[in-house]
């Protein structure tokens, strides 16, 4: 969280919401030993936090490293780039917390008063990881009532 207040990261301020990285990658199995030390169950558990979201597996970093090697500034009037969107924006805060006022409300205002359709609402950590995973379009990282306030996942 200090990170985030040194960054101008705030609740006030949707644009700029706190962020915090995916850490666990195993949301299938029953059990997980968060405290093992063999580093085969490690490297199945945790995720490597030494490499942005958007290169988490190789598809997504020859993306972002094609994209940014073939960007011509001169075309596009922008210096190049390696993402198209960022890991923390108001869309993706809004979707993790919809369960959660005042996030419910701009969800719905966000979709011009009605809740978006629902196969694209946030319903699985497990999905959303797959999502950031694999899809090309997905940076994602997480926001801090993950870490602290599971009241988040139920629908109230």
């Amino acid at each position: 969280m200090l990170l985030n207040t040194f960054a101008s990261r705030s609740y006030n301020d949707i644009n700029q919401y706190p962020v915090f990285p995916w850490v666990i990658k195993d949301f299938s199995s029953a059990k997980l030993d968060l405290e093992t030390e063999d580093p085969e169950k490690r490297a199945r558990i945790f995720r490597e936090l030494d490499t942005p979201i958007g290169a988490i597996n190789p598809i997504k970093r020859e993306d972002a490293q094609e994209k940014f090697e073939n960007w011509s500034e001169e075309d596009n009037g922008e210096p190049a780039f390696h993402y198209g969107s960022h890991y923390s924006n108001a869309g993706s805060v809004i979707n993790f917390l919809i369960r959660l006022e005042p996030f419910t409300s701009l969800n719905i205002d966000l979709q011009s008063g009605k809740f978006d359709q629902a196969d694209r609402l946030f319903a699985s950590i497990q999905n959303a990881w797959n999502s950031c995973c694999n899809n090309r379009g997905d940076f994602r990282e997480l926001t801090p009532e993950f870490y602290y306030l599971p009241e988040f996942l139920k629908n109230w």
